[in-house]
């Protein structure tokens, strides 16, 4: 991912900290962009400090405040949007809590409203835009065992990234959806140790996340960020309101 395919692009990235959003903001910086690396997380933010990219800077921005993604979109004034904070709750409806469902959408899904009516209005004076929403192939592609708040959440993600493309498609702005699979990172390593304590093994709780793919394998953070700088970049011009499935071939079993 090299090169200047994002050459003069500003792109604005959401939970940076780590995982597909770290590998996302650094694949950006490399392919051209002047890149704006945001989480809550300013200790994780920190590490990318040293990725040796003068193209990126980095401040704080929780995508649950108003406030602060105001603030956040008018200092980056983005080309590109890319929505990937998010929560993974655990567990069925019946264990679901009306606190945990009011979280998950408001960081899931609410969030993205949020950004996107911050930086749509500059795109919209530019005639240009690509906005990137995090879904999940765990939505209403696939359904997932024991995650019932979140696939309900990333189902919507889809919904509203359809209904974004569909409003704004003749005015230069784009507006797609990433529907990744099982993918290594700090927050899925979480997971596993939990569901490890579940089953009493973690090496049966990692048995059963790699097992959906597949391929026999989780994806990488750096392969999602690939498809990531397709969508920022004009290469993908023509494309729009589309889950972009990459899920080791879970949801084509």
């Amino acid at each position: 991912m090299t090169g200047h395919r994002l050459s003069g692009k500003r792109a604005l990235v959401t939970a940076a900290g780590q995982g597909i959003g770290r590998a996302s903001a650094l694949a950006m910086a490399e392919a051209g962009a002047q890149v704006f690396a945001t989480d809550i997380n300013l200790e994780a933010l920190s590490t990318i400090r040293g990725a040796n990219h003068e193209n990126i800077e980095i401040f704080e921005l929780d995508a649950r405040s108003d406030t602060s993604v105001a603030e956040g979109v008018a200092r980056a004034q983005p080309d590109v949007l890319f929505n990937c904070a998010g929560f993974v709750h655990h567990g069925a409806i019946l264990e679901a809590t009306p606190e945990e469902w009011d979280f998950a959408f408001d960081l899931n899904v609410r969030s993205m409203m949020r950004t996107i009516q911050a930086a749509l209005p500059g795109m919209l004076a530019r005639q240009s835009g690509s906005i990137i929403n995090m879904s999940s192939a765990c939505s209403s592609v696939i359904g997932a065992p024991n995650r019932f708040i979140y696939g309900t959440t990333k189902a919507a993600v889809i919904g509203l990234t359809k209904s974004v493309a569909v409003d704004y498609v003749a005015q230069g702005i784009r507006c797609n959806a990433i529907c990744p699979g099982t993918v290594e990172s700090p927050s899925w390593h979480d997971r596993v140790d939990a569901l490890g304590k579940e089953l009493g093994s973690k090496e049966d709780a990692m048995k059963q996340f790699v097992s959906r793919q597949p391929m026999g394998r989780v994806a990488t953070a750096e392969e999602i960020a690939a498809l990531v700088v397709y969508l920022a970049s004009d290469e993908s011009a023509f494309t729009t309101g589309h889950p972009h499935i990459i899920d080791g071939g879970w949801s084509g079993q």
